[in-house]
């Protein structure tokens, strides 16, 4: 039997209800998640950034199902590595959460940058490596205090980022209506705009859309915090997709109606003069802003610009949950040591142990990473976790299967396999810099695995607390 861990009598506490796991969800995607990808999305689908958004929802979606349906199956910790070792073979789950964990690991680091320079813009007299330690600290001491002190603040940001998202989208509706009435705000043109559609750009879009999904796979890594997690967790990721992909596609339809395309490259241009740049890049990354102040004026943009702030707090704290979580899981089946990453705190009930190992790196890393890496690596782990996951899931719920029907190739085997084409798309696009770095921590994954089973002679255990 397998030794129990070095303190078997704290369990994770199964205190979140299925709204607490949608909200985390939401606010470790973000709510506003498109708004800083809208220029960059809109440029590359020449015009089609809301079609881009929905048809990478559609993406998504099956590997959500995929997640909810291995969640059922392994209600457990540990998410893609559970999921994938469970479905697929122990060493390959060890280096699916290896991956994965890159992803974890980045989102709190790409946070506290984008926090601390953020914050420094708005109150310079305090330098922008303080705001580094302020916010990295905040991300540690609410994941210390326990799960239901974390989903509590994330309820309170999701509040905050509603009132100004339906803020903007009030905004917008009311100045499409002055422009020209229901003709102006109900128009096709955001959907097809026959002088630069062409399926090229609208995939082009997609594979960037994308990014404002990635993160949905985190609320998995509470299976074993959730009240009746075989049904909750995989409610909570399809539900979790679509209220992201019918959100942020409402907001990008409003930004592209009241900039139409004919108008963008003006538009663009204006917000470069006014910003003093000459990168296009740079106008591109201040679209939304741009968009925020024709149709909300100065209040809406600075609004906006703080809303942003707010959201990527909530992705910090809430990406440093997931991390500590799929380390918890590894340390659990002794993939990593046993008493450090298996050690649960006995008030708080929470992996402490963990979440001070990875704050001190997300404290560290900002002072040497920056915000365009960051961005990159989190693709790398997360879409090639997706891939392993919908793989895990086809194996499980199709090959593993007593009869299979034709039912059962539309149920269990086309939707993860549809989902297994479009990550694995996404992700083969990525840049070559990116790929070296990723490649380099699967290498070492890799190595580590080779070492501790002994060149694969010694078999991994995973345990079962489901």
């Amino acid at each position: 039997m397998h030794q129990e861990t070095a303190n078997s009598d704290v369990k994770l506490k199964r205190v979140l209800t299925l709204s607490d796991l949608v909200i985390y969800g939401i606010i470790l995607i973000q709510p506003c998640a498109a708004m800083p990808l809208f220029g960059h999305a809109n440029q590359e689908a020449q015009g089609h950034a809301v079609v881009s958004v929905l048809l990478a929802m559609s993406a998504m979606l099956m590997t959500a199902i995929s997640y909810g349906r291995m969640a059922n199956r392994y209600p457990a910790a540990g998410s893609a590595y559970t999921y994938v070792g469970r479905g697929l073979d122990p060493r390959l789950g060890f280096l699916t959460g290896f991956s994965v964990y890159l992803d974890y690991l980045i989102i709190p680091i790409i946070c506290t940058i984008f926090c601390g320079s953020a914050a420094n813009q708005m109150m310079p007299f305090i330098p922008t490596q303080m705001w580094y330690l302020l916010f990295s600290g905040m991300f540690i001491w609410l994941n210390l205090r326990g799960i239901k002190t974390t989903s509590r603040f994330s309820w309170i940001l999701m509040i905050v980022m509603s009132i100004v998202v339906f803020w903007y989208m009030g905004a917008a509706i009311q100045h499409l209506f002055g422009m020209g009435g229901s003709a102006v705000l109900f128009t096709t043109e955001p959907f097809y705009h026959s002088s630069s559609f062409s399926l090229k750009v609208i995939f082009q879009g997609t594979a960037l859309a994308a990014l404002t999904y990635i993160g949905f796979d985190g609320l998995t890594t509470l299976g074993e915090e959730v009240e009746n997690p075989r049904r909750n967790v995989m409610l909570a990721t399809v539900m979790t997709c679509l209220i992201t992909g019918i959100w942020s596609g409402a907001q990008i339809y409003l930004a592209q109606a009241a900039v139409p395309w004919s108008n963008w490259e003006g538009f663009i241009g204006d917000i470069m003069t006014r910003a003093g740049v000459t990168d296009q890049s740079e106008g591109l990354n201040r679209a939304m802003f741009g968009i925020a102040k024709v149709v909300g004026g100065a209040p809406l943009e600075f609004a906006i610009t703080l809303v942003l702030l707010v959201a990527s707090v909530g992705s910090g704290v809430t990406g440093l949950t997931g991390c500590v979580r799929v380390m918890y899981g590894m340390g659990r089946d002794r993939m990593l040591p046993e008493k450090f990453f298996g050690h649960l705190d006995p008030k708080h009930s929470v992996p402490s142990y963990n979440i001070l190992l990875i704050g001190a790196i997300v404290l560290v890393a900002p002072f040497f990473l920056d915000y365009g890496q960051c961005a990159h690596l989190i693709n790398f782990g997360a879409l090639l976790a997706f891939s392993l996951v919908n793989i895990a899931s086809i194996r499980e719920y199709y090959f593993k299967a007593e009869r299979r029907t034709l039912g059962s190739f539309f149920k269990n085997f086309l939707p993860p396999a549809v989902g297994v084409v479009a990550c694995l798309s996404i992700w083969s696009n990525l840049p070559r810099l990116t790929f070296i770095i990723g490649g380099t921590w699967l290498l070492l994954g890799f190595i580590y695995l080779l070492i501790r089973t002994k060149g694969f002679r010694q078999p991994i255990v995973m345990q079962d607390v489901f």
